[in-house]
C-alpha cells in the first residue's frame, strides 16, 4: 500500500496531528557558561528527584549535559502534549530509558515516546507518536594516549565482519574514526530505541547503506523491514542518528511503559513513514521560557532564590542570563 493511500484513509487532520508527535530538538551547549547561581536556577525548574542525576557528576560539562537533557524532556512533553508542568512525571526503566507516566491522560498519540542523547557539544531529544524512537549523538573525539587504530581495536567485538572491514579499510586515521563513530551511532540508536542496555549482542547487528543513505539493519542475518534510520553529520565533528522502529521489539521493562504495542499493518506503515522532522535548535533560555510560560510553574521557585512575586523583572534577568 502506498503512503499516499494511507494518508487519504487517515485524513488530513489526523495526518498533521501525528506529524506533530515527530519532534527533534537540539541544544549546542558549547557556548553556555552559566554562573553557579544561574545553573542552580535552571535546575530548580526540575522535580527534586532529578537533582541527583545531575549533581552526581564531578565535571561541570557533564552536569551541563545532564541538566539540559532533563530540561529538554520536560519542555518537549509540556509543549507537545500540553500537560501542565507540575503534572509531568518522567521515570526511567532499569536499563535507563526515560518514559512518560500518564495513566490518567488521554493523549493524541497512540504510543508517544521519546529518547534523549548527549555527547560533546550537543544535547538532543527525539519523539515519535507510534514507532519506537532511539537517538544517539557521538563526538568524533581523538583518543588520548593511543593511536586511532589502537582505540578502534578496543571495540572490534561489537562489529560484524563487513562493518569491521569497512572501518579498517577507510584510509586515513581520521576517516577510520569517522566511519567507526558512524556505525557506533547507528548501533546505539537502535538498541536505545528498544530500551536495552550495553549487554545487547552488537556484533549480530549489521548495518548496510549506500553512502550512508538508504540505511537498513540485519540482526543475525535477517533484515528488519519495519525499521528506518537517519544518520546526519552535525557541526564540529559530531554525528547524530535517529532510529524508528517496531514497538514489539521493546525490552520487557520498556514495553510495560508503552500505551500500545500492537498496530495493524496500515497504521504501523503510516507511523513508520511519517516525515522525519528536521532538528530545531534550541537554547537553554528557550527551554526555560517553555517551562516558565507553563500554566503552573513549580511553587517553590521563589523561595529557593528569595524572589518574590513583585520581583518579576529580577526573574526575567535570571532567565536572560541563562542564554
Amino acid at each position: 500500500m502506498r503512503c499516499g493511500q494511507v494518508r487519504y484513509q487517515l485524513g488530513e487532520h489526523r495526518e498533521m496531528e501525528l506529524e506533530n508527535g515527530v519532534q527533534r530538538w537540539i541544544v549546542d551547549i558549547s557556548n553556555w557558561n552559566p554562573s553557579p547561581h544561574c545553573f542552580s536556577f535552571a535546575m530548580s525548574f526540575l522535580p527534586n528527584h532529578e537533582y541527583s542525576s545531575i549533581t552526581r557528576f564531578v565535571e561541570l560539562e557533564d552536569q551541563k549535559r545532564a541538566l539540559v537533557s532533563r530540561l529538554l524532556q520536560y519542555a518537549l512533553v509540556h509543549q507537545v502534549l500540553g500537560i501542565p508542568f507540575d503534572e509531568i512525571i518522567i521515570r526511567r526503566t532499569p536499563e535507563g530509558k526515560p518514559y512518560l507516566v500518564c495513566d490518567n491522560m488521554k493523549l493524541a498519540f497512540p504510543n508517544f515516546n521519546f529518547n534523549a542523547s548527549h555527547h560533546g557539544d550537543y544535547v538532543a531529544i527525539a519523539s515519535e507518536p507510534i514507532c519506537l524512537v532511539g537517538l544517539d549523538i557521538v563526538s568524533h573525539s581523538v583518543p588520548k594516549n593511543e593511536t586511532a587504530y589502537e582505540f578502534v581495536q578496543n571495540f572490534s567485538s561489537y562489529f560484524s565482519s563487513s562493518e569491521w572491514n569497512h572501518i579498517m579499510h577507510a584510509g586515513s586515521s581520521d576517516e577510520m574514526l569517522h566511519i567507526f563513530y558512524r556505525y557506533w551511532c547507528l548501533k546505539e540508536a537502535f538498541v536505545k530505541a528498544m530500551g536495552t542496555g550495553v549487554g545487547y549482542k552488537l556484533d549480530d547487528v549489521e548495518f548496510h547503506h549506500m553512502n550512508w543513505n538508504n540505511i537498513f539493519v540485519e540482526v543475525a542475518g535477517k533484515e528488519l523491514k519495519d525499521w528506518k534510520f537517519w544518520l546526519l553529520d552535525l557541526g564540529r565533528n559530531h554525528s547524530v542518528c535517529i532510529a524508528r522502529g517496531q514497538p514489539r521489539a521493546a525490552t520487557t521493562s520498556y514495553r510495560t511503559t508503552l500505551k500500545q504495542i500492537k498496530f495493524d499493518d496500515e497504521e504501523y506503515y503510516h507511523g513508520l513513514h511519517l516525515p522525519n522532522a528536521s532538528f530545531t535548535f534550541r537554547t537553554v533560555e528557550d527551554l526555560i521560557q517553555v517551562i516558565y510560560g507553563a500554566d503552573q510553574v513549580p511553587s517553590d521557585i521563589s523561595t529557593k532564590f528569595d524572589v518574590s512575586e513583585d520581583e518579576g523583572c529580577e526573574r526575567a534577568r535570571f532567565v536572560q542570563q541563562l542564554g
